[in-house]
């Protein structure tokens, strides 16, 4: 694998938890290690770190940034993002990914062409969340203020990365236990 060119992350961290049914699912350990540290760890390359919800407690140097209104969804966080990034391709992920590696972020970033790259489930689904882009497409993209990722970023041209485990995320308990499960 070719290596990986420099990049920042943007871990999206603001959601209420609804499904999960607690305050903070980005608390929540898989394997002994938060949620929102497993994420942390895979970005370890990442020149910096933005992490978009309220501030807490993990294990890595971040600036910590809220989208406005707080809540307001995908796409507004990122656009509150984007101003502190400077690299030249930025990293998009979820707080939730319990199973995304350092090789499953650097192997995003290194498939970016176009626009950026995303990573493609079985069914064909676009995980935005798991994804990596040009920072000055984002800069160019009309990230809505309905918060949809997926309207402002399926226009754009990107390479399709078949997905690993990565993409799973945990919305609820049984994707916790699930998580669990694949990790022993």
């Amino acid at each position: 694998m070719a290596e990986a060119p420099s990049y920042d992350a943007v871990v999206l961290a603001g959601g209420q938890s609804r499904r999960m049914q607690v305050v903070d699912k980005t608390t929540l350990e898989v394997g002994g290690v938060k949620l929102l540290d497993r994420v942390l760890l895979a970005t370890a390359h990442a020149s910096s770190v933005v992490v978009v919800g309220p501030q807490r407690q993990v294990g890595r140097d971040v600036t910590w940034i809220r989208e406005e209104p707080p809540g307001a969804g995908p796409a507004a966080a990122v656009a509150a993002a984007l101003p502190v990034v400077s690299a030249g391709v930025v990293v998009l992920l979820a707080g939730d990914l319990p199973l995304v590696t350092l090789a499953d972020v650097d192997r995003l970033v290194t498939a970016v062409t176009d626009d950026g790259a995303v990573y493609v489930d079985a069914d064909g689904a676009e995980q935005w969340l798991c994804s990596a882009w040009r920072t000055a497409t984002l800069r160019q993209a009309t990230l809505a203020a309905d918060g949809s990722l997926r309207r402002a970023l399926t226009p754009l041209t990107f390479a399709r990365v078949p997905a690993t485990a990565a993409v799973m995320d945990c919305d609820t308990p049984d994707d916790l236990r699930r998580a669990e499960e694949l990790l022993t």
